[in-house]
């Protein structure tokens, strides 16, 4: 990625609604040598895809936590099946594998607390592969959307 690339990808982070042609005039090049780098970003995997941010309280879903989870016994097949289940849960907004203590990290978004103890008492604790979990309530969440490649 040079230069001009890495401006390209922060314009999109900044708002993936501007056209191509708003794109082209900020980092100033031609319309279609934007269309191309953009469409070569999106080919190489440096641009998977576009979402809209939504309000999570906007969805009902005004508590979040982060749930540490230890699986046993530690085999591929046990962490990908656990992995595979857990993400397909209607509360989670995130799954990540993680080294040290605990083997998962797990971001919820829920009504309430009594909805947090319900997915932790009655989905989680009834696995019987995880062997402990620790809940951490979010009181604030700020994410940082523009990115720059770090020098190699």
């Amino acid at each position: 990625m040079d230069e001009l690339d890495s401006a390209i990808v922060r314009h999109l982070q900044e708002d993936a609604r501007q056209s191509n042609r708003e794109i082209a005039e900020k980092v100033g090049i031609a319309p279609s040598t934007c269309l191309e780098r953009t469409r070569l970003l999106r080919q190489r995997g440096v641009i998977r895809g576009y979402h809209a941010d939504i309000d999570l309280g906007a969805l009902n879903r005004r508590v979040q936590a982060m749930v540490s989870a230890q699986v046993r016994p530690l085999n591929r097949f046990v962490i990908d099946s656990f992995h595979q289940w857990v993400v397909r849960l209607p509360e989670v907004l995130a799954v990540f594998g993680t080294a040290g203590n605990d083997d998962f990290l797990i971001h919820v978004a829920v009504q309430d607390i009594d909805h947090l103890h319900g997915f932790l008492v009655d989905k989680l604790s009834d696995r019987r592969e995880i062997v402990s979990f620790r809940s951490s309530i979010i009181y604030r969440q700020m994410t940082n959307t523009t990115l720059e490649r770090l020098a190699d």
